[in-house]
């Protein structure tokens, strides 16, 4: 394997009201060969719970619960990390996070993000969503070490917010993964023009993987899970429904890109600058 290059799984799938159908059918795809050759496997936002707000409490569970053990399990009999989506965790108070679990290829949990903003639209009068009415804000942006260099990861929502791709893109991340469930009113609208427009102006690869689209499931994802260069160009993009695409990306292709336009070299940190403020769960 070349250092600098990494294949990326991109899975995205119908998500079913059964959460261990969820799981099964994963594991399943583990089984069948689904992503032998891949170095890291990305799921999607919410991949094992209907995206409804009400049944992120019920379907929510602690650390290190069924799902997490599932996708730590996995990681470790396929030797490929798993960016997990994200699924409902619940914490010792009883909060609802929209939540990422990392793990490494021992089914060692290397990164944890709490989604830190919540998806409350008012979508022309034609949808509202609040995931407030069950959820709790994150409070920091997440990085993990990787043995090709620092990557980070975002939840849907958070990827319209510049700040959350650029504190990462400052402390070193290269990747970032965003598993993001945008519907059919803000996909075709917007969901192309986010993923590359976080990549071209931090210089990063930007990793977004959805769930397929399923009408009878109440929110309807606009799926076409996505992977978008340090240029800001395409170089992968699914289509609405279930598959798996393993899409190679090339590191040496970041550091280029930042030695010929050298955007973060050029910021004008003496005229402003973009600080963060961490606290403690």
């Amino acid at each position: 394997m070349s250092d600098s290059k990494i294949k990326i799984a991109s899975v995205q799938f119908k998500v079913h009201k059964d959460k261990y159908e969820n799981i099964e059918h994963f594991a399943q795809m583990t089984g069948d060969g689904c992503f032998d050759g891949a170095d890291i496997i990305c799921l999607p936002e919410m991949w094992n719970c209907p995206y409804k707000t009400e049944l992120f409490p019920e379907y929510a569970e602690p650390e290190k619960w069924d799902t997490w053990i599932a996708m730590s399990t996995l990681a470790r009999k396929t030797g490929k990390y798993i960016v997990g989506g994200s699924i409902p965790e619940v914490d010792e108070e009883g909060k609802v996070y929209n939540t990422c679990f990392v793990f490494n290829r021992q089914g060692e949990q290397i990164g944890k993000h709490r989604k830190v903003h919540l998806f409350d639209i008012y979508a022309h009068g034609r949808q509202v969503f609040k995931e407030s009415d069950t959820l709790t804000a994150g409070n920091d942006f997440t990085t993990f070490e990787t043995e090709w260099c620092k990557m980070a990861v975002n939840i849907c929502f958070d990827i319209r917010f510049p700040e959350s791709a650029r504190l990462p893109a400052l402390d070193g991340a290269k990747v970032i993964f965003n598993p993001a469930a945008f519907n059919m009113t803000t996909g075709p609208a917007h969901w192309e023009t986010s993923f590359r427009q976080r990549a071209l102006e931090n210089q990063v690869y930007m990793v977004g993987t959805a769930p397929a689209r399923d009408p009878e499931i109440g929110y309807v994802s606009y799926g076409h899970s996505i992977i978008t260069d340090p240029w800001g160009d395409i170089v992968m993009q699914m289509d609405e429904k279930e598959g798996v695409d393993i899409t190679e990306i090339d590191l040496n292709f970041v550091e280029e890109i930042r030695r010929k336009l050298p955007l973060l070299a050029a910021r004008k940190t003496d005229v402003y600058e973009l600080s963060r403020k961490k606290t403690d769960f």
